[in-house]
């Protein structure tokens, strides 16, 4: 039987707070932005500069879509570009969007004018203005105090700088091999001749100390320099062609004579494997005008963002969609070389054949949206990341937790490796390899890696195997690098589990009924952490008892949250949970005070700001929803599994208000895509609500009309059309829906509706409805 939601009140007060829910996107007041859109290109509604300032931690710079390079410039802050910031060190050749640690930054250039006296970026950096600066997809341009014009733009493995500078017969370009983002271990600069100059750089950290990458780079100029030399330390050596250096300073200058061409363009190759692989990188994509790359970047972007055509909607909504939609294909990066080659993780080169190997592994993060979003808008390339995680557990031993580069950071917690590999197989991207990535999950889910291995795996998993739980362990000592799971023993446990609901399905469709029951029971676990009198998740000590404050705002043993904010992270089993925390009436009275639902239809924007949000990193002693932080990715769609799937649509789109098009445009790290892509489905209104599975929960979209075009490899339609005529600030709820003309009546799509719809449209209207609010319309639990 449906059950019609009473009706609602709503006064003047709450009809002008609806009006900042669609379109009403906050503008942040940036002087440096994206060109007004005058030509109809999409490129041109992104702002690379949102998420510069408090805490997003992405990069203005140019890249094109998961390219090896990101030539971006870097101010001072520890993760590479801080609007508040007005020097720049240097225009650094690695950067990954959203990271909340130093990390890349590798090989800073910088032009300068006069003697090379100072070795040290952080006192040759050159002030700028944001009046003088432009950014775009794939372009970057600034000016600097010294006179100084610099434009970035670059290709898959290379990125390419243009100078104008004034004219003088001292025209300086740095290449600083010696310091970047995090530590520098050791550097080796080269000049080849009067037009090239090679660097090998070893570097090692990311929030702690990992094991090294090294990465190779061969910078060609348009033009013979003048003069040149190197520098070590503090010494500068006119005439030297080569230097080295251990964890110092280090690097090359060239000069040139712009007394009459006042322009310098350099390209810079990049390779993880050799100086050969930068050289054959360079030859491949090198060798054009900056003006020839500029475009093809461009275009490249402008192909990407015209495979979703949204219409309806303010200005802003759609800059901050196009600008979150543009980040959300900035990483996985490619790691090999035009020849195939790529370092694997044992250090060793390796040869990808029928594959781009790609890299740069921020798993506890993306595996909750953007992993999800590329398998939609970007299969082919999905599947050969998918195809890398298991060449990284074929030659290393093990699956990935968060890798960068070349090697394993172990940064986060839990099994995020699980539900990534796991959601590839769901949309039909493991054809040929399911076993072989079958194989490789059972192992980690059933072990631990060796101890004298960089991975820690399911870190817990000895204690959780025997007791169901992992254990929350103050002040242990720490075998490997990284973070530990024994650390946040709540939330591993939640991970752990969820990971094993999704193996679960993955081992019963490939018939492995024996592991498909055992992980099955084991995606239950979640209920070992459960204390019934507080009614919430609690970390549990290696003895079994209930551990740290019963306040469930003031908990401890959950990794950048709450028991408050873990308590929805079921998605395997939501109707279990429910019932742990006394049915759907308990649960809704919970999910309301969680979001502040009352205050949020009095004043969304405000709510979403002052209540929600309290500092991008301010992750505990909270009790209410944290939208900029992986744990509350899902949270908004607990509503579609209680009965009330209006409200989802009321809390997701008070938190799309959060997304704005200025610098202080995300509210925390956006964490190679994440924040992005769950920006970019919330607003189509096609949620991944099962990370892991096939499973896409509804809400009403953002726009009236969203055009989503598909590959027909994976998509047999090649196109899906998402549809809300009229949808508005006001008129924003479901009042039924169909795909392809039959009447969905439930909350959720599977990925077999997506390949064999082309529509999916909605009716909507000013008050909530009974759509979707039989227990039947509700995603199911797992098995």
């Amino acid at each position: 039987m449906h059950r019609t939601p009473r009706p609602r009140l709503r006064g003047p007060a709450a009809a002008l707070a609806a009006a900042a829910l669609l379109g009403g996107v906050l503008t942040g007041g940036a002087t440096a932005q994206a060109a007004p859109r005058t030509d109809g290109r999409l490129t041109d509604l992104v702002n690379p500069f949102i998420g510069t300032q408090n805490e997003g931690n992405t990069y203005p710079g140019a890249s094109v879509p998961f390219g090896m390079v990101q030539l971006s410039p870097d101010t001072g802050h520890n993760t590479g570009y801080d609007y508040g910031e007005n020097h720049i060190r240097g225009f650094s050749a690695v950067h990954l969007s959203g990271v909340g640690c130093g990390l890349g930054g590798d090989l800073p250039t910088l032009p300068t004018t006069g003697d090379v006296t100072e070795t040290d970026y952080a006192k040759y950096a050159a002030e700028f203005s944001h009046d003088d600066e432009k950014a775009s997809p794939g372009y970057y341009k600034v000016g600097l105090s010294t006179g100084i014009g610099a434009e970035l733009t670059a290709t898959q493995r290379t990125g390419v700088q243009r100078y104008t500078f004034p004219a003088t017969d001292k025209a300086n370009v740095l290449l600083n091999a010696g310091q970047s983002l995090h530590r520098t271990l050791s550097s080796e600069v080269e000049i080849l001749d009067s037009r090239t100059v090679r660097t090998a750089i070893t570097g090692s950290g990311f929030c702690q100390d990992t094991k090294p990458y090294t990465v190779y780079t061969v910078t060609h100029f348009d033009r013979p320099f003048t003069t040149s030399g190197t520098w070590n330390g503090d010494t500068v050596t006119e005439g030297s062609r080569k230097s080295s250096a251990a964890d110092a300073r280090n690097g090359a200058w060239l000069r040139f004579d712009t007394s009459k061409d006042r322009t310098v363009e350099a390209t810079t190759a990049l390779s993880y494997v050799d100086a050969k692989g930068a050289a054959l990188n360079l030859r491949a994509e090198g060798g054009r005008s900056f003006d020839r790359v500029e475009r093809a970047a461009q275009r490249s972007w402008e192909d990407r963002l015209e495979g979703v055509k949204a219409q309806g909607g303010g200005d802003e909504l759609r800059r901050t969609f196009y600008s979150s939609l543009y980040r959300s294909f900035l990483a996985p990066n490619v790691g090999s070389d035009v020849d195939g080659r790529y370092t694997g993780w044992d250090q060793k080169t390796h040869k990808a054949k029928g594959f781009t190997y790609y890299q740069n592994w921020s798993l506890w993060d993306t595996y909750r949206t953007q992993a999800q979003l590329l398998s939609l808008l970007a299969p082919r390339e999905s599947r050969d990341m998918a195809i890398s995680v298991l060449r990284i557990d074929a030659e290393s031993g093990w699956l990935p937790k968060w890798g960068y580069g070349t090697v394993e950071t172990n940064i986060m917690t839990g099994d995020p490796v699980t539900p990534f590999l796991t959601n590839a197989y769901q949309q039909g991207l493991l054809k040929g390899y399911e076993e072989q990535a079958y194989r490789a999950l059972k192992k980690n889910a059933d072990g631990v890696p060796a101890a004298d291995s960089a991975p820690v795996g399911r870190e817990a998993n000895v204690e959780y195997l025997k007791d169901g739980f992992a254990p929350y362990i103050k002040d242990r000592q720490h075998a490997k690098p990284g973070d530990s799971d024994y650390d946040h023993g709540a939330s591993a446990t939640l991970e752990y589990a969820l990971s094993d609901g999704m193996l679960a399905e993955m081992a019963r469709d490939l018939g492995h009924d024996a592991d498909a029951a055992r992980y099955g029971a084991r995606a239950q676990n979640y209920r070992k952490i459960f204390d019934p009198s507080t009614g919430f998740f609690r970390a549990r000590d290696a003895s079994g008892a209930f551990t740290g404050p019963a306040d469930p705002a003031e908990s401890e043993g959950f990794h950048e949250g709450t028991s408050w904010q873990y308590q929805w992270m079921v998605p395997q089993d939501i109707p279990g949970m429910v019932d742990l925390i006394g049915g759907k009436d308990a649960a809704n009275q919970r999910l309301d005070s969680f979001f502040a639902y009352d205050k949020l239809l009095d004043d969304p924007a405000k709510t979403a700001r002052e209540v929600w949000v309290n500092g991008p990193y301010a992750y505990y002693n909270a009790d209410k929803y944290n939208p900029q932080n992986e744990p509350d990715l899902i949270a908004p769609y607990t509503y579609l599994s209680t009965g009330q799937p209006w409200k989802t649509t009321d809390v997701v789109h008070a938190a799309l208000t959060l997304f704005t098009n200025g610098p202080t445009g995300m509210t925390g790290n956006d964490d190679l895509g994440t924040m992005s892509a769950w920006m970019v489905l919330s607003s189509i209104g096609v949620f991944p609500v099962q990370p892991g599975t096939d499973t896409w929960g509804l809400s009403t979209p953002a726009f009236e009309r969203v055009d989503i075009e598909l590959d027909r490899r994976y998509y047999p339609r090649g196109a899906l059309t998402v549809s809300a005529p009229g949808a508005s600030d006001t008129d924003r709820y479901i009042r039924s829906a169909r795909l392809d003309g039959a009447r969905q009546s439930r909350t959720y799509l599977t990925t077999d509706d997506i390949r064999s719809a082309r529509s999916l449209s909605f009716t909507v209207g000013s008050e909530p409805s009974a759509w979707g609010t039989a227990p039947e319309d509700a995603p199911p639990a797992l098995g």
